[in-house]
């Protein structure tokens, strides 16, 4: 190595250093690069990201020959540039060198290879795979021997590397946080529909049913004259048939059959042609979830189920446009709900609202976050909260919210004003 011009010594040292830049860039661009934008890549066919994918399949060894490579290159490098320095300027200075040879390994083989890995991962990863793929094959039997060793000590500090998760799979609320960063990618509208397609999961038929209470439908206990005013001035297309008490459902009739059993005078309507054109019943628990009864309609080809608790009592309705319009919001063509009747702005923050009205209902109307775990309307909430049905108009603040009872009854509260409190003490 004396005999080596120092000319040459250094031409080696800078080859050296490219090599250490190679390797550092690699392992930052390998384990940077996005594994979904990568996969996508490789469905299309394109050759680089197959090869990646390919060694990103067992990331170990991919990290072990590169760092094997890497410690090579950075040892020889240390080696020459110590002999350099010995050469030019004898024992006194090698810590100089030392020095020296950090910052350059640190500046131009480490910092900036890595920064530029990070910011550009497709660019650095998919040309140098050619590099790494051969010398994976090279390294083999190095690689396995370095990589059984540091899985077993891994192994002692309770770290299993054939168990761990893999990278490409998301948990829903990961998922929730990559549609919400999307940014431009996705439109705004676009983004909000997939995100109600996510929170679906969450939300049970219980959550969005029309209750027992407000359900329009066909007694056919009535007299025929109640049921005809009934068919005539619903803004329903499907109403419930049932026989004296509405537990006791035996079908649903669609309006348009209804032009065959009425005529002008209403003369051939009767309880038995209702019966004819009622369809059979299709009931549905309260507790599924609305990803399941989207498919279930589907399954069913029926648009509109009767919801139905565990034992058997019918709790209300829910329809095909009930669960849509949590994933597209409103449907404006929906004259039956086409306002919030039951919510009115009385100034100054306030809103007097009916104490049957959804909570859900009240947060998607005015933006609020009352909480919609348990009770399911502004009166059951209240009611859970106070532990009992008030005997008087009474105050009260609820999670940030001051309620004052404005009307009551025996059985429930009627209404309620509500405001957004903006002190978070407690309403003496």
């Amino acid at each position: 190595m004396s005999d080596i011009p120092i000319s040459t010594l250094f031409g080696i040292l800078a080859f050296l250093i490219v090599l250490s830049a190679f390797f550092s860039s690699s392992e930052t661009g390998m384990m940077s690069i996005n594994r979904y934008r990568l996969k996508h890549a490789a469905n299309k066919g394109n050759k680089g990201a197959k090869r990646v994918a390919r060694l990103l399949d067992r990331p170990d060894r991919l990290i072990g020959v590169i760092l094997i490579g890497n410690n090579l290159v950075n040892n020889f490098t240390a080696a020459l540039a110590t002999m350099i320095c010995l050469r030019l300027y004898g024992e006194g200075y090698i810590w100089v060198a030392n020095i020296i040879l950090t910052v350059v390994v640190l500046i131009f083989a480490e910092v900036t290879p890595k920064t530029v890995a990070a910011l550009h991962p497709e660019r650095v990863a998919y040309p140098f795979s050619w590099v790494l793929q051969p010398l994976l094959k090279l390294f083999y039997p190095i690689v396995l021997l370095v990589n059984f060793l540091s899985n077993s000590l891994a192994r002692v500090f309770g770290v299993d590397p054939d168990k761990a998760p893999k990278q490409d799979q998301l948990h829903p609320d990961e998922l929730r946080t990559v549609v919400d960063e999307a940014g431009d990618l996705i439109p705004d509208q676009h983004q909000g529909m997939l995100l109600n397609v996510l929170d679906l999961e969450k939300t049970v038929v219980e959550d969005i049913m029309i209750p027992r209470n407000e359900v329009v439908g066909l007694d056919l206990n009535d007299d025929i004259d109640h049921l005809m005013n009934i068919i005539r001035t619903t803004d329903y297309t499907r109403l419930p048939v049932y026989e004296g008490d509405i537990n006791n459902v035996i079908g649903t009739l669609h309006l348009r059959h209804a032009s065959r059993i009425i005529t002008s005078e209403g003369s051939t309507v009767t309880h038995a042609a209702i019966r004819r054109y009622t369809r059979k019943p299709y009931f549905v628990h309260e507790g599924t979830p609305l990803s399941n009864q989207l498919l279930n309609f589907q399954k069913e080809k029926s648009r509109m189920g009767i919801v139905v608790d565990e034992y058997g009592e019918v709790q209300g309705l829910v329809t095909l446009e009930d669960i849509l319009e949590e994933i597209v919001g409103d449907f404006t063509t929906n004259t039956a709900e086409d306002s919030y009747e039951e919510i009115t702005d009385v100034g100054e923050g306030w809103f007097e609202i009916d104490g049957s009205t959804s909570i859900r209902d009240i947060n998607k109307h005015l933006g609020w976050k009352l909480p919609t775990e348990g009770p399911k309307t502004l009166n059951g909430l209240s009611v859970e909260f106070l532990q009992s049905i008030p005997d008087g108009l009474i105050s009260f603040k609820l999670n940030g919210y001051i309620f004052e009872v404005i009307e009551l009854s025996d059985k429930v509260i009627v209404k309620a004003k509500v405001k957004k409190s903006k002190s978070k003490k407690p309403l003496i």
